[in-house]
């Protein structure tokens, strides 16, 4: 028999809540499931991808994680996986760093044979390439008695799904016994054309929707099947982890004449389990309008680690008149940078910054050139123009701003807490749209334009004002 443990949707490296706890939390997650492995001595580990949250990790998440590895490849468990739609580069993969040390395996069309199983792999897919796959893989091994493919996507027939799980085992050149899915957060099985197709579950609750319990598969492959309909020969059974942070879930469902006294009653009633807690407050039904702020402060009093309220009630708008007004935005923006006295040369760098046609990662290239240029061709440009020139406390404003602003870390956090809303809205499970390119990517994740090495380009605009 051959045992191995099937797990996914680690998502290392997620601030949730722009919460450092919390990106800890993810990492210690993956900890918890190497360190089962090792004491429950099974064959592998293989992971259904999105190890990290996203395709660049930081630093320590990356030591972190090349640490976990370690500890199972000190036990002699092979660590098989493949690349989800979060971390997916457009070249060269982490996991291929962490198979060019030793301490991962990436797998594919080709088996990794492990005790009695066969285990092929398919990387995430994006949907608009899913028609060009053909499914072709290499012969499972003589010695191998069973055959299990790791895939990500939302496959059929789970909720949300857009991938045709029944043409893939079709179409594919294997016979599989059993399909290990990551992407989906919410662990579930289902019999498809005689093939176990299972999810594991995320290892932490990446939005506030995952109430259920963390955890991931104990899949057991016996030698020889029974031979019969009943007996496949695969037992694949659910493993909690039981460390994971406490989530706290307060659902109050308000009357009409009720408001934030009866929300703020049900919070004192987890008086005793909030310590450490991320805490979430769902209001529905009726009742009164209630400001967020004045109950979250209540279980951050507590002892919570965090605290969200999510209103899902459609309260009448008091606002009697509406003005609304269809301006260009743009246009505003720059009559008022105008307005601000800055010399030519700084108005022509905001027009380079800013410039939406113009390619990310030709913004610092550009911005530098036409510096250049201006310095050794005309330096009067950085000059102020007199009859812009504004008070210099406003100038100062301005350069301070554009020039000294960390706008990644801004960004990261304006990303981490709109991430987080819209998971405590609902979010079906975790996934996100697929990895496009780097370039795109970095636009994205940073809040503005970036070069290849992720850092802005608006620091050098304050200096020319």
């Amino acid at each position: 028999m051959t045992r191995v443990i099937h797990t996914g949707d680690t998502h290392i490296g997620y601030q949730q809540y722009n919460s450092p706890a919390r990106r800890r939390d993810f990492l210690e997650a993956f900890r918890t499931v190497a360190e089962d492995a090792v004491a429950a001595d099974v064959d592998a580990v293989i992971h259904a991808g999105d190890l990290f949250h996203d395709r660049r990790p930081g630093l320590v998440d990356l030591q972190g994680t090349i640490d976990v590895l370690r500890t199972l490849d000190d036990a002699d468990i092979p660590f098989l996986a493949i690349v989800g739609n979060h971390e997916g580069k457009r070249d060269a993969q982490w996991l291929d760093l962490f198979a060019d040390i030793g301490l991962a395996t990436r797998l594919g069309p080709t088996p990794e044979v492990v005790g009695d199983i066969a285990i092929y792999g398919q990387d995430f897919v994006p949907r608009s390439r899913r028609d060009e796959l053909d499914y072709e893989f290499s012969p499972r091994p003589d010695e191998a008695t069973h055959a299990a493919l790791v895939g990500h996507g939302l496959f059929e027939p789970f909720a949300h799904a857009d991938w045709d799980t029944e043409r893939m085992l079709e179409e594919a050149t294997v016979e599989f016994d059993a399909v290990l899915l990551g992407d989906n957060h919410a662990p579930e099985t289902a019999d498809v054309l005689d093939t176990w197709v299972t999810y594991c579950g995320s290892t932490e609750r990446a939005s506030a929707s995952e109430r259920e319990a963390r955890g991931y598969n104990l899949i057991e492959f016996e030698s020889e099947a029974a031979g019969n309909d009943e007996d496949d020969g695969v037992a694949i059974s659910r493993r909690a982890l039981t460390d994971t942070r406490e989530f706290v879930f307060v659902d109050v469902e308000l009357e009409a004449d009720e408001g934030i006294d009866r929300v703020q009653e049900r919070v004192r009633q987890h008086e005793h389990d909030v310590e450490d807690a991320v805490v979430i407050v769902t209001v529905e039904g009726e009742g009164r309008p209630i400001t967020p702020a004045a109950v979250e402060e209540l279980a951050l009093d507590r002892g919570a680690l965090v605290a969200r309220m999510n209103d899902r009630r459609e309260l009448p708008d008091e606002t009697e008149e509406v003005t609304v007004s269809f301006a260009d935005p743009d246009a505003a923006v720059r009559e008022r940078v105008r307005e601000l006295g800055l010399s030519d040369a700084a108005l022509g760098i905001d027009e380079t910054v800013r410039n939406d046609e113009l390619p990310n990662s030709n913004v610092r290239e550009t911005v530098e050139r036409r510096v250049r240029d201006l310095l050794e061709d005309d330096r009067a440009a950085f000059d102020p123009v007199p009859d812009r020139e504004p008070a210099d406390e406003d100038v100062t404003t301005v350069a301070d701003q554009l020039g000294d602003t960390d706008t990644e870390s801004t960004a990261a956090t304006a990303s981490d807490e709109g991430e987080g809303e819209g998971e405590e809205e609902g979010e079906r499970k975790g996934a996100s749209e697929p990895a496009g390119t780097e370039g795109t990517a970095a636009t994205t994740e940073d809040g503005g334009r970036a070069d290849g090495d992720g850092e802005t380009d608006h620091a050098s605009l304050g200096d020319f004002a």
